[in-house]
């Protein structure tokens, strides 16, 4: 009977009530509570920066410089691109031409082509050649031509006539040389059996070409020192003085 008691006395012992209202059995009769777990993980959010959100931490890198391009001096347009082989003896070589017709929407326009082993240094020598080749249109108040002009350049023929507010009707590269010249209220039919678009350019290079605006000559004011014309005066008169002495010998 004390056998049995002294064992219910260590059960009874050896249970311990922990916090989280559990009853555990100690070892060797000690009372060892059970503590919770602590949670050791940061309490940090690892959600998703939003677009455009600063980023945290990390190493603030500055933003690249923007660089804006210069607007170029003319508009430009290009007329035609091509890529030109040519066989040779160790094998074949290939070359790019380039047309581009250039023109600042108020009355100038140019035409100019280049070739070149690249396309950037082909368009580099074709907007040397049209910035040469440029000219000044004689435009009415309206932007308009003053009259009907009319050229043939190859088997392509143009006729560029005014129209009276109509706007601008024309088409092909006729149309991007009238829209860069800044050309309205026009009227362009081309009779070209070709679709070249470079003889339809110019062709019509060649017809605004006989609307130049003429620039007024410059007289050469010539500048002759004192000096040199009382030298002329008297030169001439004691030739006159010489030659009325020998016609007097002569009589």
């Amino acid at each position: 009977m004390k056998t049995k008691n002294m064992k219910k006395n260590v059960t009874q012992n050896n249970i311990v009530n922990t916090n989280d209202g559990v009853s555990r059995p100690t070892s060797n009769g000690m009372d060892t509570t059970a503590k919770p777990k602590q949670n050791t993980t940061n309490n940090r959010s690892f959600s998703k920066p939003s677009y455009g959100a600063k980023r945290e931490g990390g190493d603030n890198r500055r933003s690249r410089p923007s660089f804006e391009r210069p607007k170029p001096e003319f508009d430009q347009k290009m007329v035609s691109i091509r890529r030109v082989t040519r066989v040779v003896a160790g094998g074949r070589r290939m070359t790019f031409a380039v047309a581009i017709a250039i023109g600042d929407k108020k009355g100038s326009v140019g035409l100019g082509t280049g070739k070149g082993g690249d396309t950037a240094i082909a368009i580099a020598k074709a907007l040397r050649q049209a910035k040469k080749n440029m000219f000044k249109i004689k435009t009415t108040k309206e932007m308009s031509i003053p009259h009907e002009v009319s050229a043939k350049f190859s088997s392509a023929k143009l006729t560029i006539m005014p129209n009276r507010g109509k706007g601008l009707v024309s088409g092909s590269t006729v149309r991007d040389m009238l829209v860069l010249a800044g050309i309205k209220n026009v009227t362009a039919k081309l009779h070209s059996g070709s679709k070249n678009k470079l003889n339809n350019a110019r062709v019509a290079y060649k017809t605004l070409y006989q609307l130049k605006e003429k620039s007024p000559a410059i007289k050469a004011i010539s500048f002759v020192p004192e000096e040199v014309k009382e030298a002329k005066s008297s030169f001439a008169g004691s030739l006159d003085a010489s030659t009325g002495a020998f016609r007097e010998e002569i009589k």
